[in-house]
């Protein structure tokens, strides 16, 4: 028996196509979980942008409320609407404050208040409706 002999009984002379086939679907394998994976990001990613399209909406919603809330706020802390509220709960103003000192000595003339208080009115906002 020679070498070439030898050497052909080691290596199969015919095409054999039963070791492709295990490698073949193998990458059909690897390429559809690949493409499943990519459909499960894309899904994903989806979701997550309309969750934050939701959320944007309920920030602005947020916002404007707050912004009518600051608004009534201002409106009720202006000046001339404390002092309104004050005289409508029977409140008159105090006039020139005295002030005393530690060792007892008084600054000031007290006064007692220029007006009596009327009786308090029920507030507007506070009136049952019929």
């Amino acid at each position: 028996m020679n070498a070439q002999e030898r050497l052909a009984r080691l290596v199969p002379s015919g095409a054999s196509s039963a070791a492709r086939t295990p490698f073949a679907l193998l990458l059909v394998l690897i390429m559809g979980t690949g493409l499943l994976a990519l459909l499960l990001l894309n899904s994903s990613l989806n979701q997550g942008s309309f969750q934050k399209d939701q959320w944007e909406k309920e920030t602005n919603e947020l916002t404007d409320e707050q912004q009518a809330l600051q608004e009534e706020v201002d409106r009720k802390s202006a000046p001339d609407a404390l002092e309104r509220r004050a005289r409508e709960l029977g409140l008159v103003p105090g006039g020139d404050p005295a002030f005393l000192f530690p060792d007892g000595r008084v600054r000031g003339s007290a006064s007692p208040a220029p007006e009596e208080p009327k009786a308090p009115k029920e507030p507007e906002e506070e009136k049952e409706k019929p």
